[in-house]
């Protein structure tokens, strides 16, 4: 997944609601943000950088500004923590083995 980030010149809401239908037309596109203060549109998605580009130069002048992973940090964080939890599992399972005496008679 990538996070995509343009700079456009919009001046109005018009301009920023036909930018937003443009994008998201596009398919792998899973968030689209624009930020009307720095005039930047930030896509995040499976898209490819150069389509998107082409279809903002249509109607606008944009720029490619960056190009960058989007935030999966949690998705790992989450699977350590599985993997721990189930390491935890077993040690607790282990505990409960030693403490255990079996009748021999």
């Amino acid at each position: 997944m990538k996070k995509l980030v343009f700079k456009l010149e919009i001046y109005d809401e018009r301009d920023k609601q036909k930018a937003l239908k443009v994008v998201s037309a596009l398919p792998g596109v899973e968030s689209i943000a624009i930020d009307m203060r720095e005039k930047t549109l930030t896509v995040i998605g499976y898209v490819d950088p150069v389509n998107v580009l082409g279809k903002l130069r249509k109607n606008w002048y944009a720029d490619l500004l960056s190009v960058g992973p989007a935030k999966e940090d949690d998705d790992e964080k989450e699977d350590e923590k599985k993997e721990l939890d189930e390491n935890e599992k077993i040690d607790e399972l282990i505990k409960v083995y030693k403490n255990y005496n079996p009748y021999i008679p």
